[in-house]
């Protein structure tokens, strides 16, 4: 079954929907899978090891410490290679930053960002980087495929999934491949929490939520849970409301959920000063600007 077509074909059996992001949000994976696999990659497959301290910085700050947190790795790549032909010491050491154009237009016509599109890109065009680009996401899924292991969820994720079961409709909204998204949910034996684990192969995150719940539930009655601006942004972009995971303090926003923004949700009260003041706290944990500018 086209994947697209199996969200938009799953019908309410509750009042309440919630989509739920995984890497960061759910399961502390975001630094090891950054910083262990996605990196050291990058430094290898585009030639940047000469200046990996910089190169290293520039990814971190793109895909963990700033308001583009949690994007999609080939989205991350583009924003990565802009901020890193800024820096002064690349240019200092004449080192080349990867020219990722033929990358740049395939994200701007294709939604579905993830290998088996790009596979199918690559077999189009027989573009040299997009092939080398495609080796590259391939070697860390891979890597993490074999050394990601025992992942668990963050403290309050278990006991707030059996609060939504309860009440809400969920499925799991995210930009990572779904083969890693379905193990590492099995593994907890939280997978039959959630109707649907919906990765990076059901197209963006705004289209998850488009597709899964727009115009079945009430806007007010759609939440959007995650770590990342990317998550609030596919909230807003649908009209519905959000709820921060603050990175570095993940346990404690699911014991705040637990607690006392999930019955906030359910009986209509979240909407408002309480979302605003969760939203300030999570704008100022994520900069804007790279430390080094």
């Amino acid at each position: 079954m086209n994947l697209q077509k199996k969200l938009k074909e799953l019908l309410p059996t509750k009042e309440f929907f919630i989509g739920i992001d995984s890497d960061g949000c759910v399961f502390d994976s975001m630094e090891p899978k950054q910083k262990e696999f996605f990196c050291p990659n990058v430094l290898r497959y585009f030639g940047l090891l000469p200046v990996s301290k910089v190169a290293r910085e520039t990814w971190e700050f793109v895909n963990l410490y700033s308001r583009t947190r949690g994007i999609n790795r080939f989205l991350a790549l583009l924003e990565f290679s802009h901020l890193l032909g800024e820096r002064p010491e690349v240019a200092a050491r004449r080192i080349h930053v990867p020219d990722f154009t033929s990358l740049k237009e395939w994200t701007r016509k294709e939604t579905r960002l993830g290998n088996p599109a790009l596979k199918e890109y690559a077999k189009r065009t027989d573009d040299v980087m997009i092939h080398r680009i495609l080796e590259w996401s391939e070697k860390v899924n891979e890597e993490i495929g074999i050394w990601v292991k025992g992942l668990k969820p963050f403290s309050g994720v278990r006991e707030s999934l059996e609060k939504i079961r309860g009440k809400a409709d969920a499925i799991v909204v995210s930009q990572t491949p779904s083969g890693a998204l379905e193990r590492e949910w099995s593994e907890n034996g939280i997978d039959g929490y959630v109707r649907v684990i919906a990765g990076q192969e059901y197209g963006t995150k705004a289209e998850h939520l488009a597709l899964a719940a727009k115009g079945k539930y009430p806007d007010d009655r759609i939440l959007m849970i995650g770590d990342a601006p990317g998550d609030l942004k596919a909230a807003r972009e649908n009209g519905v409301l959000f709820y921060p995971v603050n990175p570095g303090n993940e346990e404690e926003s699911w014991t705040r959920f637990h607690n006392e923004a999930l019955d906030r949700f359910f009986n209509g009260t979240f909407a408002g000063a309480y979302e605003e003041s969760l939203m300030e706290s999570f704008n100022r944990s994520l900069p804007s600007q790279p430390p080094w500018k």
